[in-house]
């Protein structure tokens, strides 16, 4: 084996010790079919004004323009699959997407971080790419050999599933394989499961995710959240993991125990009535590792509020108080939203003395008819 060939192994050995679950490596050249998607979202409009890998594209489909000159990629997959914790609390609980339960890329750059100091000490370039939008890290992972393309839009590992981050280390190094990785197979078959239990149909064809209607990404933007998927939301404050608990492939993993024990403090939900009696210091304190658009805690609170109208009691007086000082919040976005949970707690009784000439909040009225 020649001494590139020993550094890849090497570096594969240190991915794997510093708690990667999947690790692969690819040649550097752009992903011109990630570009062709993505141009193809932007012009249909499903990208639905995502940033992400959507912000450059002719930067995130090319590894050189994060490294010039690179030669390879060494792409890592670390599991976020944990057990579920106990609830300590009861009343309304409002769910959280799995890979936000903790924080999970900071110990994936880490350990992608230990390969690329490896490669540093070597003498090569090296820069670790992980949540920053600036590498299709799904395309990469698939051409490393890692998985192959899921019909939900997410990178599935043979045997693990699709509950993993990605991350990748751009390198200057000459350590690509000779020929192109085996592709792996498609596990999916002629499965469809995630496209049709997809709550708001976002998937509308294999691979293909409507931004416009996908949950995940409705809780991150900005604005009202459309009233057509408020329903549909139940009770997610942040992310959707509907299209990979449909998977029969992630739910062979979950029940072969691949979870691991989840940390001391973690919870995969919140009480939604502590959400909204939350003032931002405390609200920072439970949710401030997610995106939330413009650091603006009230889009938090705007996903609460639609959350306490599908799982709440009208009978609940802290939910009932809850209602009423948002009914009466400065601001109209709130307010909007607490006239429809109102009424869809049958609490029309809080809204007789609303009279808010908002645009917003008179929206809202008038489609209770008022």
């Amino acid at each position: 084996m020649t001494a590139v060939g020993q550094l890849a192994d090497e570096l594969r050995r240190i991915g794997r010790r510093a708690g990667l679950d999947g690790v692969g490596i690819c040649e550097a050249g752009p992903f011109a079919e990630a570009r062709v998607a993505i141009d193809d979202r932007l012009q249909s409009g499903a990208s639905a004004g995502m940033q992400f890998t959507f912000r450059q594209p002719h930067k995130s489909t090319d590894p050189r323009t994060a490294v010039p000159d690179a030669r390879a990629v060494f792409v890592g997959a670390r599991s976020y699959l944990l057990e579920e914790p106990a609830r300590d609390w009861e009343g309304p609980a409002a769910r959280i997407a799995r890979y936000a339960w903790i924080e999970h890329y900071r110990p994936l750059r880490e350990a992608l971080g230990e390969v690329a100091a490896r490669l540093k000490e070597a003498g090569y370039r090296a820069r670790v790419l992980a949540d920053d939008n600036a590498l299709v890290d799904r395309a990469a992972a698939v051409r490393a050999g890692i998985g192959w393309y899921g019909k939900n839009a997410n990178v599935l590992i043979p045997g693990h599933g699709s509950w993993f981050v990605l991350g990748a280390v751009v390198t200057d190094a000459p350590i690509a394989p000779m020929r192109a990785v085996q592709a792996v197979a498609d596990g999916c078959g002629t499965c469809r499961r995630c496209l049709g239990d997809c709550p708001t149909g976002a998937l509308t064809a294999p691979g293909h995710l409507d931004g416009r209607r996908c949950l995940a990404w409705l809780l991150q933007a900005k604005g009202p959240f459309p009233p057509q998927f408020r329903e549909a939301l139940g009770d997610r404050l942040y992310g959707c993991d509907e299209c990979q608990e449909r998977c029969p492939e992630n739910r062979r993993v979950m029940r072969a125990g691949a979870a691991r024990p989840a940390p001391a403090g973690t919870r995969s939900a919140l009480p939604v009535l502590d959400v909204l009696e939350a003032d931002d210091e405390d609200l920072t304190a439970m949710v401030g590792r997610w995106y939330i658009p413009g650091r603006d805690l009230d889009y938090v609170r705007r996903n609460a509020l639609v959350v306490l109208g599908n799982i709440g009691e009208g009978d609940d007086p802290q939910a009932a108080a809850a209602l009423a000082r948002y009914l009466a919040h400065p601001n109209p976005l709130l307010r909007a939203h607490a006239v429809w949970a109102a009424d869809r707690l049958g609490r029309t009784d809080l809204l007789a003395a609303v009279n808010d000439d908002d645009p917003m909040v008179a929206e809202e009225l008038a489609r209770l008819g008022r």
